[in-house]
């Protein structure tokens, strides 16, 4: 059974590690479309489905670790 720590644990990181990269992608991204630099819409538009998906392997990680799935 994963305990409430394993689990607020998880979520802070999740939330940290997926901000930083998505916000990452997003800002550098929107800066080269300003530019007039439009493969920056290559970084913008999956800045939000990278970042969920860090929490998600996160997760995943979560339960091999603990013999659960």
């Amino acid at each position: 059974m994963v305990t409430r720590e394993e689990l607020l644990i998880l979520g802070l990181k999740a939330g940290v590690t997926g901000s930083l990269v998505g916000g990452l992608m997003l800002g550098i991204g929107l800066g080269l479309v300003v530019n007039n630099v439009h493969a920056g819409w290559v970084l913008v538009l999956p800045a939000a489905p990278v970042s969920g998906m860090l929490g998600y392997w996160l997760a995943r990680r979560l339960v091999r670790q603990r013999g659960l799935g």
